[in-house]
């Protein structure tokens, strides 16, 4: 096995931004001397005075002992020139994201460093392969990015050009580890793994807002709290900043040529046109001015459950939602066969059925049953607090009503979403399954490494290979083929190596 780099090596970190810095703390608390530079003037020394007070309130706090801290504090250096970083084992930089800029700089490292030195770039976009071209030795560059913040952020894609040395990639990798760090290989293509797979989260969520299956608001919630995501797509959003976001995604789509996969939205080019960046600007898809309304989500008023109720527990939701209603004193009829329409539960005449990427309109009218209500996924059937609804256009108030009360009752807010195809988590969480796949299929990174990334990179609740292996490989793929049907788009086409997976009845994540 290649080695992680002994604590002795000199690690350079040139950057002294958020992420330089950020990383500089990593490496000098994992035991390198580290040294810093910036072009700018002064810009080193704040950033390692940062380090040491950052460190200092790490130990105060009981986080980390008093003497490491002192001593990871005094292997922390400026370097008042790149001359100085003449004896590093292995070369940061976490400078501004331009090509031609990352090139000029690796030229003139190379020319200082050793010829056994690590050049690494923290560059979320660009690519390995064109950083290392110009150089004399490309096999020695290796991508490793850090998530900020870099001291808090688990996950470093360890990413390989075209000319890259599989030992360098592994030494870059063993040395993320031994710093504490959750490291995954990732071939050079646009995005990589965590900034490709993520774009149907902020995609998905435009979609449903400009079809108008509902405010930002409730989409937010229906993702948080049946979803289980640490944040709405919109919050998140406006976090990350949206000029960010939206020119992650165009860097992406124009990576890929125009796959409308990537498709920036009109909607977020016009927020980012008013100036309305997000939580930085004041306003983004969320007012943050002093004495804005806060945000409110939209829920179903309450309704008093009458009818008789059947439930059908063969599937995860069926079994949590019949113990549901049984805790809370409801009356239930069990079913553990499941039905062949795949309805979940019926109270008197009135279907409930999850989601496959029909519209509940389509849906009634294929099984020609008009009282017809779909639920979207959730990711805990048992805990989840929210659980979004669509109604068919034929099924009248009084069954909408009683679907609503049977889920009150076993203790749900209910949201309701217009009926568009696929409903929110499910297209979401199909969609990431679906991008997951095809970063395997052309070989970015193995399938595990691609679930690892997204929960470690973005905290997402749970991997989007396995959560569709919990959700059914089967039905995953009827909801991509049904919402490609729907929107006759290209956008929604399934990976070739979900459909072999499914096909061969394989997990999508073995």
């Amino acid at each position: 096995m290649v080695p992680a780099l002994g604590h002795e090596s000199v690690v350079a970190v040139i950057g002294a931004g958020a992420m330089g810095t950020g990383i500089a703390q990593v490496a000098t608390q994992a035991g390198h001397p580290v040294r810093l530079f910036d072009t700018r003037s002064g810009a080193a020394a704040r950033a390692v005075s940062d380090i040491r007070v950052s460190l200092a309130k790490l130990a105060a706090k009981g986080k980390i002992d008093a003497t490491a801290a002192g001593a990871a504090g005094d292997r922390l250096s400026v370097a008042d020139s790149t001359s100085d970083l003449a004896d590093a084992s292995l070369v940061v930089e976490a400078i501004v994201e331009r090509l031609d800029v990352k090139t000029e700089l690796f030229l003139e490292i190379e020319r200082i460093v050793r010829d056994d030195c690590i050049l690494a770039s923290n560059t979320s976009s660009i690519s390995i392969t064109s950083i290392a071209a110009g150089l004399r030795r490309p096999q020695r560059v290796v991508g490793l990015h850090f998530f900020n913040p870099a001291p808090l952020m688990a996950l470093v894609e360890v990413v390989s050009g075209l000319s890259t040395d599989p030992v360098v990639a592994e030494a870059a990798y063993q040395t993320a580890k031994a710093w504490g760090k959750t490291p995954v290989h990732a071939r050079s293509t646009p995005g990589f793994i965590v900034n490709r797979v993520a774009r149907p989260f902020y995609a998905e969520g435009l979609r449903l807002l400009s079809e108008g299956a509902a405010d930002v608001e409730t989409i937010d919630a229906v993702m948080r709290e049946a979803g289980g995501f640490r944040m709405g797509p919109f919050e998140l959003m406006d976090l990350i900043g949206n000029d960010v976001n939206y020119a992650v995604t165009c860097s992406v789509f124009d990576a890929y040529y125009g796959d409308p996969r990537f498709a920036p939205s009109v909607i977020q080019q016009e927020l980012v046109n008013a100036g309305h960046l997000g939580r930085k600007s004041g306003r983004g898809f969320y007012d943050y001015s002093l004495g804005a309304k806060g945000a409110s989500q939209s829920s179903e008023p309450p309704a008093a459950l009458v009818g008789r109720v059947t439930v059908w527990t063969s599937n995860a939701l069926g079994a949590a939602l019949a113990s549901r209603l049984r805790h809370a004193g409801v009356q239930v009829d069990e079913r553990r066969v499941a039905h062949s329409d795949g309805r979940t539960a019926t109270v008197d005449h009135t279907v409930m059925a999850l989601t496959d990427g029909r519209s509940a309109t389509q849906r009634a009218a294929d099984m020609q049953h008009e009282a017809l209500v779909l639920h979207d996924v959730v990711l805990d059937p048992v805990k989840s607090g929210r659980i979004a609804i669509a109604v068919a256009d034929r099924c009248s108030p009084s069954g909408r009503q009683a679907a609503t009360a049977m889920l009150q009752a076993a203790g749900f807010v209910v949201s309701r979403l217009d009926d568009v195809p696929g409903m929110a988590v499910m297209r979401t969480v199909a969609m990431l399954a679906n991008e997951a796949m095809e970063v395997v299929h052309h070989q970015v990174c193995d399938a595990v490494s691609a679930d690892l990334a997204m929960c470690k990179g973005v905290n997402y609740p749970r991997g989007p290979l396995a959560w569709a292996d919990e959700i059914g490989p089967r039905h995953v793929l009827r909801v991509l083929d049904h919402l490609a049907l729907a929107y006759g788009e290209d956008r929604y086409r399934a990976s070739a190596l979900m459909r072999r997976r499914v096909a061969g009845r394989q997990p999508l994540l073995g």
